[in-house]
């Protein structure tokens, strides 16, 4: 049995009820996006998606090819990690920590310390493109290292590779994952290499690498250690930090994901496929570009069909998504929204899930069809 599991970065259904407490209230990122483009996603209106309840810009298939549901998020937070947390059944007392005004000096100290006495630039929360468009200059002048995060939990250095060679940076990322625990642990450190010219500078997505704090023992570890292949596409294995994979895929964009997921459903795999389509997050909803997102959820449903040819008699195919970026909404932060799930298989056509009361459902659900034992948070949905 092949289970493969695609999340849609940022592809929420709708505004969650403690949404006001995250301000953001009325966001809708998957319906807005609809909306302000008119796009059709006949794809995925036919495995049900237009049926999951706030879903209002799809048509009702009257004969779904597979199950819908959406899922409320319990973890206290909206970001990647987070939400990615919750599907392997990791529920959080507390949210992630941020650093609304920056990093403490003592910290900054600490890591300059670490990376040779370089010292720093920015250290605020900022836009990782206006980052490199207004300290890049002086970064190439005088070799300091640009850090800066975000409404999410995330330590972001940005350097220039004529400047910072890859594995340098990568070391650094690393030094600062190291002093960024305890009271100072972010979800993420992320290494944000760019190049060009002052003026010109572009970010080099495919050379970045995020590094994750460990999760606690989850259903990827359990079902790795039941003998199951644990393959993470994308920036899967980033979000858990490596931890519980049998393999890894590197993947630079949507359009490589999704090819090497369905090179994936090819092989004789028995276990989980698990894929991140990030595009959809980082290049548009941040960047609050509603035709981008459009066109990013088109591509998605035109190699929906072939997803589904490749299923075999016992495989399973999950659709999911992680939290809400709606690329009409104010400020450029995620919107804590419902999440996706749509799933296709042996005897999911026309079955409504109904609203899951946790992420964790879906890792519950992996471990019950691989016949896997999870005594941990979720309720399977088969």
């Amino acid at each position: 049995m092949k289970i493969v599991t695609v999340v849609l970065d940022s592809v929420g259904l709708g505004y969650l009820p403690d949404a006001p407490a995250f301000g953001d209230e009325g966001a809708d990122t998957l319906d807005h996006t609809v909306l302000k483009t008119g796009i059709e996603l006949p794809n995925l209106a036919r495995l049900g998606l237009g049926r999951v309840p706030g879903v209002h810009t799809l048509p009702l298939e009257p004969e779904p090819l597979g199950a819908w549901g959406r899922m409320k998020e319990k973890n206290p937070g909206k970001d990647s990690s987070t939400g990615h947390w919750e599907f392997v059944g990791i529920h959080l007392d507390h949210p992630f920590r941020t650093f609304p005004e920056g990093f403490p000096e003592e910290l900054m100290e600490k890591f300059s310390e670490a990376i040779g006495g370089r010292g720093w630039l920015l250290n605020k929360p900022y836009s990782g493109t206006d980052a490199i468009r207004d300290y890049g200059e002086e970064h190439l002048k005088t070799g300091k290292p640009i850090v800066y995060t975000s409404a999410d939990s995330v330590f972001q250095i940005a350097t220039h590779v004529d400047v910072v060679p890859l594995e340098t940076l990568y070391e650094w990322c690393e030094k600062a994952r190291a002093l960024l625990t305890g009271e100072y642990a972010v979800a993420r450190v992320i290494a944000r290499p760019f190049a060009g010219e002052p003026g010109n500078f572009y970010r080099l997505n495919e050379k970045r690498h995020d590094y994750a704090l460990v999760p606690p023992d989850n259903v990827l570890d359990a079902l790795k250690a039941a003998g199951h292949e644990v393959v993470g596409v994308g920036k899967i294995p980033d979000l858990y930090a490596h931890k519980g994979f049998t393999r890894e895929v590197a993947s630079g964009s949507n359009t490589e994901g999704i090819e090497k997921t369905l090179a994936l459903m090819d092989e004789a795999i028995h276990g989980l496929v698990f894929t991140n389509l990030v595009d959809f997050d980082a290049k548009y909803g941040h960047r609050r570009n509603p035709q981008g997102y459009a066109e990013a959820l088109v591509e998605f449903d035109r190699a929906l069909p072939a997803f589904l040819e490749k299923l075999g008699p016992e495989d399973y195919l999950f659709i999911v998504s992680d939290h809400g970026n709606d690329p009409t909404y104010r400020g450029t932060d995620h919107t804590r929204e419902y999440a996706m799930l749509l799933v296709a298989g042996p005897g999911m056509a026309g079955r409504d899930l109904g609203t899951r009361e946790t992420f964790a459902d879906l890792g519950a659900t992996w471990a019950k069809l691989l016949e896997t034992r999870w005594e941990g948070p979720g309720d399977s949905v088969i």
